[in-house]
């Protein structure tokens, strides 16, 4: 049987397929319609905006770093440009272990590099990179460029690096400068300040590096470069030029530290030296140091716990944070403060029969029997003790504290540089603030007070206060901020401005009180505990010796010999000079070694002498070998000199409820 077609229903179906297929034309056409309207108008700044973004490129350019120089233009920190091999983690297309591993067949990579690497990446962002080598040779560069297609996430950047010329002279002061961490990188943002850091992987972590850190760094320029869609730069539309970060000249004296931190050999301590008139520090030492250039680079985990663990604590900037019980070199300022408030004038005396009674405790001098008939010049002279347990007990604790809170004990000194000490200046409420979890020793007792007069007890300043203070008397009364820094130099115009134009203010007190107790410093050089390290000085001067307990010997006597090292006295020293008008004034300590007069005097003589009369500590003599033997004739031996007898040990006797021990003193 034939079938026929039914061609009304064939031409039916064509024609729907038709209009549904010209439907989803149109209803396409109409949505790629819809979709360039979307674009093209109501979107079209925002497309076009990063049309042009892709097409301009903002590149960074980061500006020059500010140099550091001393006083007298010696540069303290410049900068270098050197090659860098650099890892992107989130870039690398393997693992990273073994792309280091390709890359050491390369490039020579060692043990430190790959500690220092790791320690880096903990504290950078992901997207970061992160340096592996540093100053790469022409050699390396070469390596590594013509195998540059293997390693993607690897490159191989122009850097400028900080460098620190002096290595660990005046590390202290100087600081250095490290990569940003994510922390910082957050300070940043919030402070507004991330545009300017753009390209930017370093910055100011310690000293004037960091207090100083935006005149150091300066402003960012940028350069607008126009692109390939490959992402290959064609040509530079604009370019906007960086400003370079300003200049620091110190107050230091370069050579004057030098000389400052080898006297003090292997021996650890600090010593802040200030010029009077100005607030200038002139040295700012801080023993032991290190060496600032670890930091630059990124320190590798075994010099940082080196230095970390170490117990001589080298990272420790002592004359900022380090804080001591002051010990004899607070006398001067507590007969100023005797002076001042009347309770005494410069003749009175007082009979020293070697020890001072108090509620049935005795308080005992340094020196057996005492010293006699003792006036106020002597008793800073010759460093008379019992003096000062009598003054301080009829002064009482509230008017030492007063008066020495004048003179900047327990106070920041403002100095330019971040986290300083400020001590303790012990007073009735500071005890009671002190003690508050402990009532029964929250009670200022008279032992407190007794300890207090001769710097020991409670007593506890940093170096810097110490110094400043007798900046402060060596200057009349009048009081200069110490700074570091002494002038800003713009690194645009050159112009120079002092960071501390003028006095700060001026202490209320008779000038005929601070010319008798500057007398009577003189005194401890002429006649006194200082002479001896001062003999045959061609200048005059005025200082204090002094001498303090580290820890207490509960009745015990005093022996060096059969305690810890660390445990022995501190030596102390204070001096200005010329005495007449000082030129310079410095306090500084000598950790665990004895007598300040025997070992922090002679210390400080070397440096008033390069400071007053330019004149360099003689080099050791080296022993002479004897080259053929020698024939001594006998002779009548010369009468034999007896030794200045040492200053006694004293027995530090028990005082009252929570009085520290009073010890040996000078």
């Amino acid at each position: 049987m034939t079938e026929f077609k039914d061609s009304d229903r064939e031409i039916h179906q064509f024609r729907m397929r038709l209009t549904v297929l010209i439907a989803l034309v149109f209803i396409c056409f109409g949505l790629l319609v819809a979709r360039v309207v979307w674009l093209q108008v109501l979107h079209h700044d925002q497309y076009a905006a990063q049309a042009e973004d892709n097409r301009i490129a903002l590149v960074p350019i980061v500006p020059n770093r500010g140099l550091i120089v001393d006083r007298n233009g010696v540069v303290l920190a410049r900068n270098y440009s050197a090659y860098t091999l650099e890892l992107t983690p989130s870039k690398l297309q393997a693992n990273m272990e073994s792309v280091i591993d390709e890359l050491a067949k390369l490039v020579q990579i060692e043990p430190r590099d790959r500690r220092r690497f790791k320690r880096l990446l903990e504290e950078s962002r992901s997207f970061a990179s992160v340096p592996l080598r540093t100053r790469l040779t022409d050699d390396e560069v070469a390596r590594f460029t013509a195998q540059r297609f293997r390693f993607p996430g690897v490159e191989v950047q122009a850097r400028l690096f900080r460098q620190y010329p002096m290595g660990e002279v005046a590390s202290h002061v100087i600081g250095y400068i490290g990569r940003i961490n994510q922390k910082e990188a957050d300070a940043l943002e919030e402070g507004d300040d991330a545009a300017n850091y753009n390209g930017t992987d370093h910055m100011g972590k310690e000293g004037v590096e960091k207090r100083y850190e935006r005149q150091l760094h300066g402003q960012t320029g940028y350069e607008q470069v126009e692109r390939s869609a490959g992402g290959r730069a064609i040509r530079t539309l604009r370019r906007t030029a960086p400003t370079p970060g300003s200049n620091l000249i110190l107050s230091i004296d370069i050579e004057l530290q030098k000389i400052a931190e080898e006297a003090f050999g292997d021996q650890r301590g600090a010593l802040v030296a200030i010029e009077p008139a100005t607030g200038d520090v002139l040295a700012y030492v801080s023993r032991p140091g290190f060496d600032p250039n670890l930091f630059v680079d990124g320190i590798d985990s075994q010099s940082w716990n080196e230095l970390n663990t170490s117990l001589d604590k080298p990272l420790m900037n002592r004359p900022l944070s380090g804080t001591y019980p002051p010990g004899s070199t607070f006398k001067p300022f507590m007969s100023l403060a005797a002076l001042e408030m009347g309770f005494r004038r410069p003749q009175d005396a007082i009979r020293d029969p070697g020890f001072f009674m108090l509620g049935g405790h005795r308080f005992n001098d340094d020196k057996p029997g005492g010293h006699g008939i003792v006036n106020m010049y002597h008793s800073i002279a010759h460093s008379c003790d019992t003096y000062y347990y009598q003054l301080s007990n009829e002064m009482g604790i509230d008017n030492i504290s007063k008066f020495m809170r004048e003179f900047g004990f327990g106070q920041p000194t403002g100095i330019d540089l971040d986290y300083e000490k400020t001590g303790v200046l012990p007073s009735k409420e500071w005890k009671a603030e002190r003690f508050k979890r402990n009532p029964a020793a929250q009670k200022w007792v008279g032992g407190d007070t007794i300890s207090v007069a001769i710097g020991q007890g409670f007593n506890n300043y940093t170096m810097l206060q110490l110094a400043h203070a007798t900046a402060i008397l060596a200057n009349n009364g009048v009081v200069m901020k110490p700074h570091l820094v002494k002038m800003i130099e713009d690194g645009a115009t050159r112009e120079r401005t002092l960071t501390v134009p003028k006095e700060t203010r001026r202490l209320a007190m008779k000038p005929e009180h601070i010319a008798f107790i500057k007398d009577a410093m003189a005194g401890v050089i002429r006649e006194g505990t200082g002479q001896k390290a001062f003999a045959g000085a061609l200048y005059t001067a005025g200082g204090k010796t002094g001498t303090a307990q580290v820890i207490g010997l509960r009745g015990k006597k005093y022996n060096a010999n059969a305690i810890d090292e660390r445990h022995r006295d501190n030596a102390l020293f204070t001096v200005f000079a010329p005495a007449e008008q000082p030129r310079i004034a410095l306090a500084m300590v000598v950790e665990n070694a004895g007598f300040g007069g025997a070992i922090a005097a002679p210390i400080a003589r070397k440096v008033l002498d390069y400071a007053i009369l330019g004149k360099r500590p003689a080099p050791p003599a080296e022993p002479k070998k004897a080259e053929r033997p020698v024939t001594v004739k006998k002779t009548a031996p010369a009468p034999a000199q007896a030794p200045a007898p040492a200053p006694a040990p004293v027995t530090a006797p028990l005082q009252t409820a929570s009085a520290p021990a009073v010890t040996r003193t000078e």
